[in-house]
């Protein structure tokens, strides 16, 4: 088993702590609407495992539900994966898998969406030590086009 090279294992410790989030996500996916729903959250992260893996809960009273992203890194693969869970129904979602460059994440995986074949992609960019960006986006024709359908705005909270 190769090890995992230790700046990869640090690649999502910029998440760990209190932040405030803007959310901006779409009222209807995968029809051509451009209708945003904008909605207030926090979110607390914490290392797992030596930084392998971590555990994010987001926290949306201004919606009703909390949700939790559970990050590992697949260190023979060398790529990082997501999954996530909610609590308006408690299934744990397909994985998506990637990896950091200079820009940033981009993890990708296939799902569903309302019964549709989809690919989900996520997209971390715009990462500094008070902030963090992360886009949600649809392909419903295998890649070849894709809908953003979620974008959150992260502030670290102060201490």
């Amino acid at each position: 088993m190769t090890p995992a090279a230790p700046s990869a294992i640090r690649d999502f410790d910029f998440i760990h702590g209190r932040w405030t989030v803007e959310h901006r996500r779409l009222k209807a996916r995968g029809v051509g609407a451009n209708d945003w729903d904008c909605f207030p959250s926090t979110s607390y992260c914490e290392p797992r495992l030596g930084g392998l893996a971590n555990v994010e809960e987001v926290d949306c009273p201004a919606r009703g539900w909390t949700g939790l992203a559970l990050r590992i890194f697949d260190i023979g693969a060398q790529e990082w994966t997501v999954r996530w869970v909610n609590s308006t129904n408690g299934v744990l979602q397909p994985p998506v898998r990637g990896r950091f460059d200079a820009d940033g994440c981009v993890l990708e995986g296939p799902d569903s969406d309302e019964g549709r074949p989809i690919i989900a992609r996520y997209i971390w960019s715009d990462i500094t030590p008070a902030t963090a960006r992360w886009t949600q986006a649809f392909s419903y024709d295998d890649g070849a086009t894709w809908e953003i359908n979620w974008v959150m705005d992260f502030t670290r909270a102060e201490a």
